[in-house]
């Protein structure tokens, strides 16, 4: 039985994703903010607390999945927040930065060994098209001067990018059977939308979404392709197929010049080493 983590799942595209593998078999571990919820909502799956604005949060949860387990199979970086007032968490990280990036590469780094002992195992992290649009300030992540909403999350999801290529490159020089894998859903009707995007932005949303947006169970077809299709490769992104990427049947898409930035992404690893305090346990095998 394959064993799938998953975070967050309790609505939109992680729900519609927990239950497609809960269908097919696997033993799925939810990671999320409200365990009743997700119980209530995913019968038969394993839920646990989650908060990955919280690196305590995330420290506690992978040891007890790792108490717990002996391999994960599938690791899948879900949860993310969307377009949200300037917020700084408890150690003093923007809110869109913790959650969407900082937080799961604590939590990949925490269970890269369990991973390394599963079956086909993989890491499959969700960022979005708008990565093309972002810009990682290195000397602003907090957002301290000129804050908006969705330019911070499109460097998150930048990050995000940046993060899933890197792990890739540095899995495969270390010579581990793990496949790092990237993906994104296009436009899909979801609450991350609403809950937390404001003004302009949320108006937007509010008018296109019923017109342009695809459900949340097809845009989980990208996801699902990149954390289960026999074809993929480490290093895959994959995203709709249709006009834009915005909706469609999944197929490879080209990440962007900033996301395959080898500088970059050592550049952004470091730092986040700095904010996590999660230094992963990978040595190259080149001679």
């Amino acid at each position: 039985m394959t064993v799938s983590l998953i975070t967050g799942t309790t609505s939109g595209l992680g729900l519609a994703t927990a239950r497609a593998l809960l269908d097919r078999g696997d033993r799925v571990i939810a990671a999320v903010r409200d365990p009743d919820r997700a119980t209530r909502l995913l019968p038969g799956v394993e839920a646990r607390h989650l908060d990955l604005s919280d690196l305590d949060s995330v420290h506690a949860f992978a040891a007890e999945v790792r108490a717990d387990h002996r391999r994960l199979d599938l690791l899948i970086n879900n949860a993310g927040v969307m377009g949200m007032p300037r917020t700084l968490t408890g150690a003093g990280q923007e809110i869109q930065f913790a959650v969407n990036h900082l937080g799961h590469f604590a939590l990949t780094g925490l269970l890269l060994d369990l991973l390394a002992d599963g079956h086909d195992p993989r890491v499959v992290t969700v960022s979005s098209s708008l990565h093309r649009q972002g810009k990682l300030r290195f000397d602003d992540l907090t957002g301290a001067t000129g804050y908006r909403p969705m330019t911070a999350y499109n460097q998150s999801k930048l990050a995000n990018a940046v993060f899933g290529l890197e792990l890739h490159r540095r899995l495969t020089a270390a010579g581990s059977p793990i496949r790092s894998v990237l993906a994104h859903p296009g436009f899909t009707r979801t609450n991350i939308q609403q809950a937390g995007t404001v003004g302009a932005n949320r108006l937007f949303l509010r008018l296109t979404a019923p017109l342009l947006a695809q459900s949340p169970e097809s845009g989980a077809r990208s996801i699902l392709h990149a954390a289960t299709a026999g074809d993929v490769q480490g290093g895959d992104f994959y995203g709709p197929s249709g006009p834009g990427e915005m909706r469609g049947a999944p197929k490879l898409v080209e990440p962007s010049a900033d996301a395959r930035d080898p500088q970059l992404a050592t550049r952004l690893w470091t730092v986040s080493e700095q904010l996590t305090g999660v230094h992963y346990a990978l040595q190259s095998q080149a001679r």
